[in-house]
């Protein structure tokens, strides 16, 4: 029994005395790979391109009507019994939009028909009259005072007939302006008729956009109105509509004083979902020039800067700063920082910070290979975007960064 406790602890010792000399190359190496971080992800390279972006005069400012059009009420005292539109309704030129009460105009255009009717037979009848006088003078018979009261008769008789006549027709005026129209085609933008009402003369009771056509009055600085001239794209931009296009017409003669801004007109197309009134906000292209551009998903806004991530030899993360510029659909000017030749991330920086370690895949004509940086890297099954859209992300790497397991703490070197 004593025998065997003695071995069992010169056995133990043996082990402390070599623990020192350690493992071998061969441990040191499998040590070494344990502790390495793993690569957060699988990423695309791009280089910026020269991109034709176009030159833009910022301008704010109201949708206005084109040309609005006050209808009033021709008539004077007479009771609106009938109206027939509304606001937003489009009408077309000629269309009733409210009817006053005729009866009374009507009763006086039957009396002024009775005059009219009487003046001529009156005018008639003094008319042969002075014929038969002029016979009656012409043989001696009656003496040429008599034949010029006649033909005095005749002439007011004439005068007589055509005031009444004139009166007639006042009336039939009268008659026609108890139906209000349409004077051209147009949408409603406001009512002031209500049935019941005594409209005066002149009174407005709508108002009409003519053709519907609107405006855009836009506001841009003084010192950018002599890049602007008749016939250029402005572009009105609103968060959550589509942008509206629309054509410069005209430049105000006028600078204000007080803002030192200018004033131009822009056409509006008729099928735009913009409403007058509105205050809105765009821009106006006056040309383009060549800039070196990046897609948006390869530039980082951290802390009010703006950066781009590149990787060195070792396939780790550097952010570099970056000055940016104009912006066109999905490409961001770099005016600074970044020459064509440098290779960046093409996406996904959000998900990577300064000395992440990525494999870099080839993802189209458009990206960047990896070279030597990721020639031991072994493959990944990578899904995700292509070419300069986006990096390839390998797994669930994509959502967060891999956690990289801590190195086991070193064997004890006491002895027992």
């Amino acid at each position: 029994m004593k025998h065997g406790l003695f071995a069992l602890a010169a056995a133990g010792l043996v082990v402390l005395a070599l623990a020192p000399f350690g493992p071998g190359p061969a441990g040191d190496a499998a040590a070494d790979a344990d502790a390495a971080p793993a690569a957060v992800l699988s990423v695309a390279l791009i280089r910026a391109q020269q991109s034709a972006l176009p030159l833009r005069v910022p301008a704010t400012g109201h949708v206005a009507a084109w040309q609005e059009a006050s209808i009033g009420a021709q008539a004077d005292g007479l009771r609106l019994t009938e109206v027939r539109v509304n606001v937003g309704d489009t009408v077309r030129r000629g269309q009733v939009l409210a009817l006053l009460d005729a009866a009374t105009v009507q009763a006086e255009l039957a009396e002024a028909r009775a005059a009219v009717a009487q003046a001529v037979a009156e005018a008639d009848e003094a008319q042969a009259n002075h014929e038969r006088a002029k016979k009656l003078g012409a043989l001696g018979a009656m003496s040429a005072q008599q034949v010029g009261q006649y033909a005095v008769g005749a002439t007011t008789a004439r005068a007589r007939r055509d005031a009444v006549r004139a009166a007639e027709q006042r009336q039939r005026l009268r008659l026609a302006h108890t139906r209000v129209l349409a004077p051209d085609d147009g949408i409603i933008t406001a009512r002031m008729a209500t049935v019941g009402a005594v409209a005066a003369a002149g009174q407005e009771l709508f108002r009409l956009i003519q053709d519907g056509r609107l405006e855009w009055r836009a506001v841009v600085s003084a010192a950018d109105l002599d890049t602007l001239e008749p016939g250029q794209v402005a572009t009105i931009e609103r968060p959550g509509h589509e942008p509206v296009r629309g054509q410069l017409r005209m430049l105000a003669p006028q600078i204000d004083m007080r803002t030192h801004t200018g004033l131009v007109y822009v056409d509006l197309p008729s099928a735009s979902t913009l409403r007058a009134g509105l205050f809105v906000g765009g821009s106006i292209e006056i040309g383009s020039r060549a800039a070196l551009t990046l897609p948006q998903s390869a530039v980082l806004l951290r802390d009010g800067f703006h950066y781009v991530l590149r990787v060195d030899a070792a396939s780790r993360v550097a952010a570099q700063r970056v000055e940016v510029g104009r912006i066109a659909g999905d490409r961001i000017e770099i005016s600074a920082g970044l020459s064509a030749s440098e290779a960046v991330v093409a996406a996904g920086v959000g998900f990577l910070g300064e000395g992440d370690r990525v494999r870099v895949v080839d993802a189209g004509a458009d990206s960047v290979g990896a070279g030597t940086a990721a020639a031991g890297a072994p493959a990944a099954d990578a899904v995700g975007g292509h070419g300069s859209s986006g990096p390839r992300v390998t797994g669930s790497h994509a959502a967060a960064p891999r956690l990289r397991a801590p190195p086991m703490p070193a064997p004890s070197r006491g002895g027992a």
